[in-house]
């Protein structure tokens, strides 16, 4: 998916929204646990309660890699059915990668060859020669983890080094990779007034927001100091939405807070555009 086709479906459905697709059996309602493939069965119900509202679906690969083959297999069959029946949507591995040029060349073939995805999040730490095999392939997207909603950012990503934030010169060097037209960032939403200093270094990039309900971000500060000409901002709900309930009506529950988090964003669209 081009960043252009992507502008068009959040203007056309008055969304950003990404719908986070961290399956764990744990937390699953239990009549599903009978199905052959719990997993496919939660992301199925979940993806067609919810597509009308979301722009994106993000699974993140460690609540697949944890059931092994099984896992792998249940994520493959998220993927194909998206790309079969809901091709307009634009799908992330957050699988955070990042290794050697050869290592990466791989990584990416798996996550958009194999598996079909439009995106995935990568680790910067490693440097240029870990993220540009990822911009090489082309109407792919790599998402650079920038400055994260988890406490611990600030443990190595907020530290000054001759005077500037470790944060800000991943941005700033990433900026000159090759295809780096093709980057976007994840900026948590419990660090949403960093935004206004980031959207300085890269007012053109889509951003990827984690952090709005359950960690208690505010949709209305990201957008306030987020939001660009192209709106720029893909914001990530998980728990909020797909564990709305364990009951039999889990589908519906979240249907309900995707689309009351879609008409919040509908909201912020009219008032900026």
């Amino acid at each position: 998916m081009t960043t252009k086709q992507l502008i068009a479906q959040i203007h056309k459905k008055k969304s950003f929204l990404c719908v986070g697709l961290d399956v764990d059996l744990t937390k699953i309602p239990e009549h599903l646990l009978k199905e052959e493939d719990p997993i496919f069965a939660f992301n199925k119900a979940i993806i067609d309660a919810t597509h009308e509202f979301c722009v994106a679906y993000k699974p993140n690969t460690a609540f697949y890699e944890a059931y092994g083959i099984k896992g792998w297999m249940a994520l493959e069959k998220t993927i194909n059915y998206l790309n079969t029946n809901y091709p307009e949507i634009f799908t992330i591995a957050d699988a955070k990668r990042g290794d050697i040029g050869n290592t990466s060349t791989m990584y990416a073939k798996a996550f958009f060859d194999d598996l079909g995805f439009d995106s995935v999040t990568i680790a910067p730490y490693m440097g240029k020669d870990s993220v540009e095999p990822f911009l090489a392939f082309e109407d792919k997207h790599t998402i650079l983890l920038a400055l994260t909603s988890n406490e611990g950012a600030f443990d190595f990503q907020t530290k000054k080094l001759e005077g500037t934030a470790l944060y800000k010169q991943v941005l700033e060097t990433s900026k000159t990779y090759k295809n780096a037209q093709n980057l976007m960032y994840v900026v948590g939403a419990t660090k949403a007034t960093y935004l206004q200093e980031i959207r300085q270094i890269v007012p053109d990039n889509f951003l990827l927001v984690p952090g709005v309900g359950a960690q208690g971000g505010s949709l209305k500060e990201v957008c306030n100091y987020g939001m660009n000409k192209n709106v720029g901002l893909l914001v990530n709900s998980s728990r909020g939405i797909i564990y709305a309930s364990k009951g039999e009506n889990f589908a519906q529950e979240a249907m309900k807070n995707a689309k009351e988090l879609q008409n919040q964003m509908a909201q912020e669209l009219a008032r900026k555009f």
